[in-house]
């Protein structure tokens, strides 16, 4: 799935649509990717001079991922989307510098009525850069 069909699932566009690719998908699982461009303006000031990917960048990577997931492969009434409610046990494990590729995982682990409960695992060249847990919950658009 390329961004003109991501954008078909969740209302995010750029500047800030932080997937480039679906790899792969099923019921409860997504694989995405992100090439984080050293030309993003967010890097003149995050560490200018020593630039990284800021954190909570990757975790929305993992939202809009995980809002991707819920929109393909669940009965969202029309109208309604998949909005974060809650972020838990949070972990940056590894800096994110300009020109590496975002690998995005993310599982439903739970479904009870409306809310969503998934963890994801953002990795970079083969290493776990951030891992993370979260809801969500269908709401208006």
């Amino acid at each position: 799935m390329n961004t003109e069909e991501i954008m078909q699932f969740i209302p995010h566009r750029p500047p800030f649509l932080w997937l480039d690719e679906i790899v792969s998908i099923t019921e409860t699982t997504i694989h995405a990717r992100k090439l984080i461009a050293a030309s993003l303006e967010l890097f003149q000031g995050h560490y200018p001079g020593q630039p990284i990917l800021p954190g909570v960048i990757q975790c929305e990577a993992a939202f809009q991922a995980g809002a991707v997931l819920i929109a393909k492969n669940h009965a969202v009434e029309l109208g309604k989307i998949p909005v974060v409610t809650r972020l838990n046990n949070t972990k940056f494990r590894q800096l994110v510098k300009p020109g590496e590729t975002l690998d995005i995982e993310v599982e439903l682990t739970e479904q009870l009525a409306n809310a969503f409960f998934l963890t994801g695992k953002v990795s970079s060249a083969g290493k776990v850069t951030t891992r993370l847990e979260f809801a969500c919950a269908l709401t208006d658009a």
